[in-house]
């Protein structure tokens, strides 16, 4: 199943389309909306895969979970749900590991954060770009266009504990790690972590390698942003580099080539439609995706939050 989670706040800008944007679907809970997905968090099982002998994934509900485990202890990229901690961390153990000492979240959206809400009272270092930490803070609605979730705030012991602006390092388990924000992309705080002793990076969902991307327009993502966020990315790993996306299975760097292509190609014929005054309806029409649906699935969310994105321009 093609998963796209989540959307964005945007400041009209006088030179393009005035209007309000699509309609919102009027939001679920969170069980409503794991049943929409088919997620059984009673039946769902942790997945592991390796990448390098300290690091692997584990994949479950939600947006894939990078580990590293090491003398220094337990340090873990996304951390899914409450549901499934005691078997994700039955999984780290498995690994050698014993609780979680860091978890970096890619980004303030439910299905990447929840678990904050077990680790952080358990005395786990949370760790996320300001933006994300801010957002998960008050209420916000996401608009995954086919459904819709009101995300609640966070209680303060799920907020991130650390926060960067542009860039930090952790310096653990021999491993130096970088964490890497350039700007709006699939939300306002994305993170991608880059392992530069397994020559890895997680992108969180700014890069989907499950189907076509969620932009999260109505709180501040921009597709110009997710094709700017992958871009630099790209520029700072090697052909070589391991890529961890936010949703389906580990690739590689010729894949974030071909994604970041897609996009620009998507992006230029919306762009192009959009001057000459095309609705929602005239861009579906006009089928700006076709020759890469077969590959990526449903284009609807996308397409959706795309226009949303690309006539609604932030100016912050």
């Amino acid at each position: 199943m093609k998963k796209l989670i989540l959307m964005c706040s945007l400041v009209f800008s006088a030179h393009l389309f005035a209007h309000s944007g699509p309609e919102v679907p009027e939001p679920m809970d969170l069980p409503t909306l794991m049943q929409a997905f088919g997620w059984d968090m009673d039946t769902i099982e942790i997945q592991t895969e390796q990448v390098t002998d300290d690091l692997h994934v584990l994949f479950g509900a939600g947006g894939n979970i990078a580990v590293n485990v090491g003398d220094d202890g337990v340090f873990i990229v996304d951390d899914q749900f409450p549901q499934l901690m005691p078997k994700i961390l039955k999984a780290i153990g498995d690994l050698g590991g014993e609780g979680v000492d860091f978890a970096v979240t890619t980004h303030w959206h439910f299905d990447h954060a929840e678990g904050n809400l077990v680790l952080g009272p358990e005395g786990t270092w949370l760790v996320a770009h300001e933006n994300s930490r801010e957002m998960m803070k008050d209420d916000h609605v996401i608009n995954l266009v086919i459904a819709a979730y009101e995300q609640k705030a966070y209680p303060e012991s799920a907020w991130p504990d650390i926060t960067f602006d542009d860039d930090m390092q952790f310096h653990l388990n021999g491993q130096t790690v970088d964490l890497w924000h350039f700007g709006p992309a699939h939300t306002t705080g994305d993170t991608a972590v880059y392992f530069r002793g397994s020559n890895a990076v997680h992108l969180g969902d700014v890069f989907n390698n499950s189907g076509y991307p969620f932009i999260d327009a109505g709180n501040g993502g921009t597709l110009d942003g997710v094709i700017k966020f992958c871009s630099e990315t790209l520029a700072r790993i090697n052909e070589d580099t391991v890529v961890i996306p936010g949703h389906g299975p580990i690739t590689d760097y010729q894949a974030l080539v071909d994604y970041i292509d897609m996009l620009v190609v998507i992006r230029d014929r919306m762009l192009k439609l959009i001057h000459e005054g095309a609705t929602l309806e005239d861009v579906y029409a006009a089928k700006p995706t076709a020759e890469y649906d077969e590959k990526m699935g449903d284009n609807t969310g996308f397409i959706n939050r795309a226009y949303m994105s690309l006539t609604h321009r932030i100016t912050r």
